[in-house]
């Protein structure tokens, strides 16, 4: 289960340089409207130190991180929906997405070109919403057309008749939302409903991703910007991620042991990537656990939540199957004692049954039969 992530933007406000950074990729990011043509897809692995240590402690030959996928998608502009500019073909990728990061603008720079009038990361926002609202507006339209005749045609079969009435009735009710331009509402009903519906746009979960110039990320100085301070009183501190696209390119440019002398220098905490994939992670409800062995440190994302015997599903459909019981302890544990025949020494390996709920950092390991 790993994170695929969609970079949205207007032309020209860093996201092409973003994606270069994140995954140290090489596509176009010149100097005009446009230049990203097709998505582009790749892959970052997400570091933790949790996992740098267990493979010290296990031995382990190799890490299997976990990943994320990021997905570039060109710059959106007013009337997308209806196919100005690069129009449907672009808002159908954000359909594909677990996650929107909304890359906007919080600089000014005359020698990048601002397809606006100003600087206006809020208003450059509600653009890329309201697309994204029409367009869902056009889908529900389309949906509601067809539901009637389906209805008529499952009288013989009451569950699909009453699943379809209860979309049809979900359907009506986001469409009032959305027309309203209530996010907060929509959203709401849509994570609340466990009713098989069409895939919405509007509602999908979503960051804020502020690109900054360099220098308002030494010392934390953007907390002063007002950029910085309308995007928090409107979304609120955690969903709103400062970054400065060029310095993260040069990051990827740099060995780990020079990335921390340039954050150290700037008086910077962590990097863009790293604190875009924790909010990443959280706003996801995802959590971390591990296996480890001499052949590999492996970490699995999961929904916090999950028992032990679905997450053991993830990593084999037998384990899940076949799920007798797990041997398991936390990581906090073992870091602590230093081996794992320390821990056993101490009684701090339990034995869980298929109903324990994993937290964060457990490592696991499984006992099955099929």
């Amino acid at each position: 289960m790993g994170i695929k992530a969609g970079l949205v933007g207007l032309p020209n406000v860093g996201k092409s340089t973003l994606f270069n950074a994140l995954t140290k990729s090489s596509v176009p990011a010149e100097n005009y409207p446009f230049c990203t043509i097709d998505p582009h897809v790749a892959i970052t692995e997400v570091s933790d130190s949790r996992q740098d240590n267990l493979q010290k402690i296990f031995g382990s030959g190799k890490q299997i991180k976990t990943t994320v996928t990021f997905v570039d998608i060109a710059g959106l502009v007013k009337g997308a929906a209806s196919g100005e500019g690069l129009g449907n073909q672009f808002l159908g990728h954000i359909r594909e997405v677990d996650l929107i990061l909304h890359v906007l603008r919080c600089f000014d720079d005359s020698k990048v070109i601002n397809t606006m009038s100003e600087v206006d990361p809020i208003s450059d926002y509600e653009i890329i919403m309201t697309e994204l609202i029409l367009k869902d507006l056009e889908a529900i339209h389309s949906r509601l057309e067809k539901i009637p005749k389906q209805i008529r045609t499952a009288q013989s079969k009451p569950k699909e008749k009453a699943e379809l009435e209860a979309e049809e009735a979900l359907l009506k009710q986001i469409r009032v939302l959305l027309d309203q331009a209530d996010l907060k509402g929509a959203k709401e009903l849509v994570r609340t409903s466990n009713i098989a519906m069409i895939p919405l746009l509007a509602t999908k979960n979503s960051l804020v991703i502020a690109n900054f110039a360099e220098s308002d990320l030494e010392g934390d100085a953007y907390k002063n910007s007002k950029y910085y301070q309308d995007l928090v009183a409107k979304f609120g501190q955690a969903a709103v991620i400062p970054v400065s696209a060029r310095l993260e390119l040069e990051f990827s440019q740099l060995s780990s042991e020079e990335v921390q002398e340039l954050l150290d220098m700037l008086n910077i905490k962590e990097r863009g990537l790293d604190h875009i994939i924790r909010s990443s992670y959280t706003h996801l409800g995802l959590i971390t656990f591990f296996t480890c062995g001499p052949k590999e440190a492996h970490a699995w994302p999961i929904k916090a939540g999950m028992t032990i015997r679905k997450a053991a599903g993830e990593i084999h459909s037998d384990l899940e199957r076949g799920f007798i019981c797990a041997d398991i302890y936390n990581y906090r544990d073992i870091a602590a004692a230093g081996s794992e025949n320390a821990l056993k020494s101490s009684g701090k390996i339990r034995i869980e049954g298929q109903d324990y709920i994993v937290q964060d950092g457990d490592i696991v390991n499984i006992k099955f039969n099929v």
